[in-house]
């Protein structure tokens, strides 16, 4: 896994007896792999703003990552005026009780790889990349020149106590603070361009790598600056496409903070930060040849040539996608939902195609970072209560709005989710006629918008925007009567939101147009958070869902 064309090498310049001058993580004796060294730099998404050290127990994936990892050197420097810093190399370890990705991201490696890691994080909060970051002519906070000296003496060090390394990549994230510069904003793909340049030259390492963090589009900015952050996300990518040594690495579907008073946030919080982590690591790995193994696709088939199946489609977005539930939190509760069911064929795509089914797969919890959404109790009690032979394929998109499914999607183009979902659906289709079944496309079961619950011109357009998808999937799709089932929790509580009765507005909806079911009264319980539903929450979601269908549907007496 080693490459000489990629990786700028240290060869030892002191003999194993001087592995012990330095303390703690650095007395280590030299490891037969050289000690691969990552760079964390950006602003406060880089830093964990909001995130709580305290709060990784809520989510089984990543419990442990409290602990110092003792076998992972960090070096770091957090903050703008009052800055936290390391003396020298320490083990790794939250700072300032804030998580960073940097956590999962070294212990997901260090389950993968042998070769032992060190990690240099330079971050500070709202710092921009065309003044405080400018590696030419900084500005401000003086970011550039700090994180080259961090580098250059982290390095150094590691020369002086006779470790062997290889500079294997810088991971960035930044961006949002640069939307709120005209010039910034503009001339942020440029900027970025000559960042990776001037890194390179200053490190002497022509072929280093580069992570390109996405903005995620969950947040709050998301949603009302969206043509700002699209307009950062164009220069961000126009950099990775050219740069066949950087990767744009997407982040919109991963976990955000839930804030006070409405829900909505800017940061992604203590699940977002261990989520993106897992993302960064992941592309690493891909670079040195170490991809995933899909799933297996479903085998036998199980239903017989010439079947009828009744296909379900499933879309939507945070609770759809099950944003904060967890397979591990299925075993004490609900065994049996945990099992794969080899006779539903599943089929998904979920992030914005961040993940996605190999062909058809047997029904199972099948998220990102060992989630699940409400289709696992959905079809369990589907089954339960009826013979007919049922497929599910479900879509959807955590970092999406309601505004993104619309036929006319807004100005952040590469936000459009429409015609994707419409060509899902289509292929869902496609396929099963394709192995010879007739195909009763029971409905779509679109759970609405979570943030647009929250913020105020979202809640009040949301109707709008649902009449619209509705109506031109019937027609896109060929099927007028096309049901959809409109699922809906309860919208935040409070005076900014409260003039705008959303459920009111989608109830009105559900009577002007046929063939809608809305279902308001879902049976969740309590929950910690506003917006998102726990795995009970999720797990509710689905089984209400399926009792609604299959009372809609009950055979008729004789």
């Amino acid at each position: 896994m080693k490459s000489s064309d990629m990786y700028r090498l240290r060869s030892p310049i002191l003999s194993l007896m001087l592995a012990g001058i330095l303390a703690g993580p650095m007395a280590a004796i030299q490891a037969a792999e050289p000690t691969r060294v990552f760079i964390f730099a950006g602003q406060s998404n880089m830093e964990g703003a909001d995130s709580k050290v305290e709060d990784i127990k809520f989510f089984p994936p990543f419990r442990g990552l409290e602990e110092p990892q003792t076998e992972v050197k960090f070096r770091y420097s957090i903050g703008r005026q009052n800055k936290t810093q390391s003396e020298g190399w320490e083990a790794l370890k939250p700072v300032r009780n804030l998580v960073g990705p940097e956590l999962s991201f070294a212990r997901h490696l260090r389950q993968q790889i042998e070769a032992p890691i060190a990690i240099i994080k330079c971050a500070a909060g709202g710092t921009h990349l065309g003044g405080d970051w400018n590696p030419t002519s900084p500005q401000g906070f003086k970011m550039y020149p700090l994180m080259m000296e961090m580098v250059q003496a982290g390095l150094k060090d590691l020369e002086d106590a006779g470790i062997e390394y290889q500079l294997e990549g810088v991971v960035w994230h930044q961006g949002e603070n640069d939307m709120f510069n005209e010039g910034y904003m503009a001339h942020y793909g440029e900027n970025l361009a000559q960042l990776l340049a001037k890194w390179r030259t200053d490190l002497d390492a022509p072929n280093l790598r580069f992570y390109i963090g996405e903005l995620c589009t969950k947040t709050i900015w998301g949603m009302d600056l969206r043509p700002r952050m699209y307009a950062i996300s164009q220069g961000q990518k126009a950099v990775t496409e050219a740069d066949p040594l950087a990767d744009y690495v997407p982040s919109s579907h991963i976990g955000v903070e839930i804030g006070n008073p409405v829900g909505l946030h800017y940061h992604y919080g203590t699940l977002g930060q261990l989520e993106q982590g897992i993302n960064y690591a992941n592309a690493y790995l891909r670079n040195i040849g170490m991809k995933a193994e899909p799933h297996p696709s479903i085998s036998p088939w199980p239903y017989p040539k010439n079947s009828v199946v009744r296909l379900f489609i499933m879309a939507g977005h945070r609770n759809m996608e099950g944003e904060r539930a967890f397979k591990q939190e299925l075993l004490p509760g609900h065994p049996e939902l945990a099992v794969p069911n080899s006779s539903i064929a599943y089929k998904y795509s979920i992030g914005g195609d961040f993940k996605q089914s190999n062909g058809w797969e047997p029904l199972r919890p099948a998220g990102y970072y060992d989630t699940f959404g409400p289709e696992v109790s959905f079809a369990f009690d589907l089954q339960e209560g009826s013979d007919a032979r049922i497929a599910i394929a479900k879509f959807c998109h955590g970092g999406s709005q309601m505004n993104d499914w619309t036929p006319e999607g807004s100005p952040a183009r590469s936000r459009h989710i429409y015609p994707r979902f419409i060509e899902f659906v289509r292929e869902s289709i496609s396929e099963l006629e394709e192995r010879g079944h007739s195909i009763e496309l029971a409905g779509i079961f679109y759970h609405v918008g979570e943030n647009e619950m929250s913020m105020p011109p979202y809640r009040k357009q949301s109707a709008d925007w649902l009449r619209a998808t509705i109506e031109q999937s019937r027609i896109d799709l060929n099927r007028p009567q096309l049901p959809w089932f409109v699922s809906q929790q309860q919208p935040t509580k409070h005076p900014r939101v409260d003039q705008i009765d959303v459920i009111a507005n989608l109830k009105q909806l559900a009577t002007e147009v046929p063939g809608i079911t809305h279902i308001i009264d879902l049976d969740i319980p309590p929950q910690r958070k506003q917006l998102v539903f726990d795995t009970e929450g999720v797990i509710q979601l689905g089984k209400r869902l399926a009792n609604v269908y299959l009372n809609r549907n009950k055979p008729p007496r004789d």
